[in-house]
This record gives C-alpha cells, structure tokens and sequence, in this order.
C-alpha cells in the first residue's frame, strides 16, 4: 500500500519527501506531472489497495486547480489528508481551509520539517479513517483523543515536571501525535522545562483564524525534539486576562480531534480555566507530595470536584519526591485521600537537575530512580493498558 501519494513535476522537492518518508511505514508514490487529473478517482485507480493517508499536492501545480482538486477529494475521501506543497500566505491559509487542505507545507521545508507534517496528516487520517468506520457502540463518549490532566491543589509538587515527561514518553509510543499545552496561564513553565522559545503561546492560539480552523492552530504549536508539540503559555501574565474558560474548552475541542494524546499542564487549584479542562479530561494525574498540606489539598480537591461532578474516568494518583523518611507512609496518605496511590517516584537529585536544563529526565534516557516510577505512569496512557492483565488496576505504591 502506498501510504503516501505525491504529485509534483518537480524532482528536487520529491527527493527532499522520499528521504523525510524512509524509515516510516508503507511507501511513496511519485506522479511527476505538472497538471492533475479530472478528479480524484482517476489517480486512486491506479494506485494498489486502499486509497494512501496523504495526498501531497505541489509545488509546480496551477494553484486554482489544486484547491478544486482538494475540495473535490474533501467530499469523495475524506479519511485522505491532503497537503499543499506552496509558500504561505493569509489569502492561501484562508482559501486552503475552505477547501479541505489539512496542512501548507513550504517547498524549501527540510526532511524534518516534511516528516513531521506528514507524520501529523497521517495519524489526522487514521484518526478520521476511525470516526468514520461503523461504531461498535463502545467508548461513545470518547471521541478523539485522550486529555490527559496534570492536577494538584497545590503549588510547588513537580506538577510541571510530571507533565512535560508524561508528554516526552507518549511521544516515543506516538510520534508527533501529541501536544502539551501549557494552562498555568499566569506562570507556566512548560517552555522552560522543554527548553522552548515559543515564536507563538496560547494567547494567540484562543484568537482568530486559529481558534476556528485546525490548520491554523497547528502553526501556532512548537515543535519539540522528542517529536512532540507545545503550546505554551503567555510570555505576559497579563495576556490571561483575555482568555476564557470557553477559550480553553474551545482549544481543548480542537486539539483532541487532532491529536492521539493531549496533556495539560494546569495551574495550582481549582479556577476556571482548571474545571473547564477537566470538563474535557479523559484522564486526571493527581500529583501530591509528601507533606501534609499536599495531602489535604489533595483531600479538598477531590471532595469538592466530586460535588461538581467533575471527576474524569480515569484517575492516576502520583506521590512525588516520595520518601519514606518524610514521616508520613502510603497508608497514611491513601488514608487520608481515600484512594490509592497509583505511581511513586522517588525523591531524586537528578530530576530537579533535568528540569533545570530543560530536558526531561525521559529524554535524556538519564539512568535515575525516579525515571522508573514516570515510565511506569507513561505506560498508563498505552493504548489498550486497563485490558491487560493487572493483579489490581489501582496498585499500591512502594516507598522506599
């Protein structure tokens, strides 16, 4: 099966996105032509199997006829994503969303630029192929992709740290299919603890042609190195005032039929924008250190989140830098926040040190103690995990 189908007279860009397709799954077919068919069933006749994931169109094609050419494969394949090969500008951005383009790709794009869009249109195509196919009236509720919240009453837990690695080990299991987005509006530090200097934050993102067409919000993501996304956020504090809890309810609409996993990274408490993101929450991961006031705080939450009927299915409970000489024991944790704790990750020197530099301790593939209890809360997140054999779903944590 080609998953890949291309149609450009121009060599030079072919060479560039068979290069970006090695290594990927399925192959690339080249039409070398400088017009395109009639319609869309003319070339897919001609290819082997079900028709490809991605349709890349350009450069070198007339550009009228390229937008009638999407907009008739848009309503006969929708399950196609269809990629633009030109040079942007608002007119096209504008023009490309009418007609069903999924992404602009520049032709002098570099091979990791290209194997990013193509690896983004084609998980966007598998991800349509589903909604599409006949519902087998399981997980009616759990359209698109999961929204995995970071939450804890309080500050100064490692929340961040959490989130940012939860979102590198997701990347390793789908890659470029994932997106952290930062909602600790006020003072997030997604950016710094990716080493990111975002050109665009959520700010952006929640306003204009992005908060209405998914095209336009993916140009406003960073590309991270561990093939992930981020949305950030502001670089002011003062931008939060302009963004909603609808804005976020929006953002997360959007994202979470985009992307196979979303992880939020939420501010301390239980504001606004926090419950409108746990209205769209898949999955909660509670992180609570070993303090008393983490724990009451935690205790708090979930009463009063409870009340609100705001609690999402999947709930994963984290003790952080656990330690068994703090004076406190798992039971006496799970005693007071009546549930158990799902994943402990040890104190550690090392995963302060890995936030510092920016780069997650599930990057670095560092060997520390704490990396084991993170992957094993990743491993949470793997397709198809709650079926596999477990002795309990909810295991208790071991402190040593």
């Amino acid at each position: 099966m080609s998953r890949f189908v291309l149609i450009t007279p121009n060599s030079e860009f072919e060479r560039q996105v068979r290069s970006a397709t090695a290594g990927m799954s399925g192959s690339l077919q080249w039409f070398q032509a400088d017009y395109l068919p009639d319609g869309p069933d003319e070339f897919l006749n001609k290819l082997l199997g079900e028709p490809p994931e991605v349709l890349i169109l350009g450069p070198g094609l007339e550009l009228s006829d390229t937008l009638k050419h999407s907009a008739l494969l848009d309503l006969q394949h929708p399950e196609i994503s269809v990629v633009l090969a030109a040079e942007q500008t608002p007119d096209l951005v504008l023009a490309a969303m009418r007609s069903g383009v999924r992404d602009i790709l520049s032709p002098s794009a570099d091979i990791n630029g290209i194997r990013a869009m193509v690896e983004r249109s084609a998980l966007a195509a598998a991800g349509r192929r589903r909604g599409l196919a006949p519902s087998t009236g399981e997980g009616s509720g759990s359209a698109g992709g999961r929204v995995i919240a970071v939450m804890s009453p309080k500050g100064g837990v490692g929340k961040t740290t959490v989130a940012t690695n939860i979102a590198v080990g997701l990347g390793k299991i789908a890659p470029m299919g994932v997106v952290i987005v930062d909602l600790d509006l006020q003072f997030g530090d997604v950016a710094s603890g990716l080493l990111l200097d975002p050109e665009h934050t959520i700010a952006d993102a929640v306003s204009g042609a992005a908060s209405q067409d998914s095209m336009v919000l993916k140009t406003h993501l960073t590309i991270h190195e561990a093939n992930i996304y981020a949305l950030c956020g502001p670089k002011n504090p003062v931008e939060m005032d302009g963004i909603t809890a609808a804005h976020v309810t929006n953002l997360l609409e959007q994202l979470r039929h985009e992307f196979q996993y979303v992880v939020l990274d939420t501010a301390p408490g239980l504001g606004e924008h926090v419950l409108a993101a746990l209205e769209q929450a898949t999955d909660a991961v509670w992180v609570c250190g070993m303090d008393v006031p983490s724990v009451r705080g935690l205790r708090t939450g979930f009463r009063v989140l409870d009340e609100l009927g705001l609690l999402p299915e999947g709930r994963h409970v984290v003790l952080n830098m656990a330690d068994s000489k703090s004076g406190l024991s798992v039971p006496d944790v799970e005693a007071s926040i009546g549930v158990p704790v799902d994943v402990a990750i040890p104190r550690s020197r090392t995963l302060p040190f890995t936030t510092n530099r920016g780069i997650p301790v599930l990057q670095d593939n560092r060997r520390d103690i704490a990396a084991k209890g993170l992957r094993l809360l990743v491993e949470r997140f793997q397709p198809n995990w709650q079926e596999r054999p477990h002795r309990k779903l909810h295991r208790r944590a071991v402190v040593q």
